[in-house]
């Protein structure tokens, strides 16, 4: 059995890479070339020239085969242009996710095919199971239904990120890392001699480095940076902000604010390049709208259900009540008020371990 395998040189791509192996497969390693800036020398973020190098040098050790994929356009136009744009319209992205939907799973299936393989497989820390389906669905298309769940490691589950599968992608697709631990991981690393056993976790937007991705909205469209007012809830102008490109909801820093308490961002208004600052109280939410959705383990919403939500990738899902709305949306509504939602990133919908699905969470709407 032949398996091809998204190599980045990091220590969790190339400890996947060997697993398979181990496993007696025919593992092919895949590398993609994301972005054209040769600035980003950083071993820490995973588009550089040399990650590309490190991935080659790890197929080497591992005796499989290695190539690389030039993938600049489509990464250009569906994450590069989308990040920055969002931003400048006062919107917060999520490019891991947007990478994963139209980018990595994409691609490394089309290559899965053109090489034979049968299986692809990324070094994610999440876990792909399957149903039978139900009596219906077996009856008359006979399709098992794929479902996707959080690796077992708390600290690394990756499965926030991969909500946008879709059941072709999951039907096709083994993460050999969703049954371990960080440590295990960099232990067998270790043990292979591998390069990428003491690498460092990548923190970085990986087409920015340094995290300076202000710098890198302004060489985007510097035209479209301007100053404007901070303004309080009761609308008096208590500021002014650098550019809205530059704010995020639930921001505290940057605001240049002279006051005894604490101010946050928590609207942002690009018709009119205003940013709406206020209390820690303000940004905190009970409801939004969520669009542009993927359902996982099921295939619509057709009534209220009760799920735990994750509105973001650092922080713990909470229970609430996800209901259907107008244009095949949904509303979410916290039990308690939570932290800033920002509008752009994901909000995604579990049922214990298993992902129910998940879309973007509407400016607008937020109460």
């Amino acid at each position: 059995m032949k398996a091809i395998v998204a190599m980045s040189g990091g220590v969790d791509s190339s400890v996947a890479a060997y697993l398979l192996k181990k496993q007696g497969l025919q593992v092919i390693g895949l590398s993609f070339e994301l972005w054209d800036s040769r600035d980003l020398k950083s071993t820490d973020v995973c588009c550089s020239v040399e990650t590309i190098e490190l991935a080659k040098s790890v197929a080497n050790k591992l005796g499989i085969e290695h190539y690389t994929v030039d993938v600049r356009d489509a990464f250009y136009k569906h994450v590069i242009e989308d990040f920055c744009a969002s931003y400048i319209a006062g919107i917060t992205p999520n490019p891991c996710i947007l990478c994963n939907k139209y980018i990595k799973f994409d691609f490394l299936l089309k290559k899965a095919e053109e090489f034979g393989a049968e299986l692809a497989a990324t070094g994610h820390y999440a876990r792909i199971g399957k149903t039978q389906g139900t009596d219906k669905e077996r009856q008359t298309t006979g399709r098992r239904r794929f479902f996707l769940k959080k690796g077992i490691d708390p600290k690394k589950d990756q499965s926030y990120v991969l909500y946008v599968m879709k059941q072709e992608e999951l039907a096709k697709t083994f993460f050999p890392l969703g049954e371990m631990r960080k440590e295990e991981t960099r232990a067998i690393a270790g043990e292979l001699g591998l390069a990428s056993a003491l690498r460092a976790e990548s923190q970085e937007i990986c087409f920015v480095g340094d995290d300076k991705y202000a710098d890198f909205i302004k060489g985007f469209s510097p035209e479209s940076v301007r100053p404007g007012p901070v303004i309080n809830t009761s609308g008096k102008a208590v500021g002014e902000h650098k550019g809205i490109a530059f704010y995020t909801i639930g921001q505290r820093k940057g605001l240049g604010i002279s006051s005894l308490k604490p101010h946050y961002v928590i609207d942002i208004n690009r018709t009119t390049n205003t940013i709406i600052a206020g209390s820690r109280e303000d940004a905190m939410k009970k409801n939004f709208t969520v669009k542009k959705l993927n359902w996982v383990s099921i295939d619509s919403l057709s009534g209220p259900l009760s799920a735990n939500v994750k509105i973001r990738s650092t922080t713990k899902e909470v229970p609430a009540i996800i209901s259907p709305a107008e244009n095949g949306k949904v509303i979410v509504e916290f039990e308690k008020p939570q932290w800033a939602p920002a509008p752009g990133q994901s909000a995604v919908f579990y049922s214990g371990d298993v992902v129910i699905g998940g879309g973007i969470i509407e400016p607008g709407n937020r109460s």
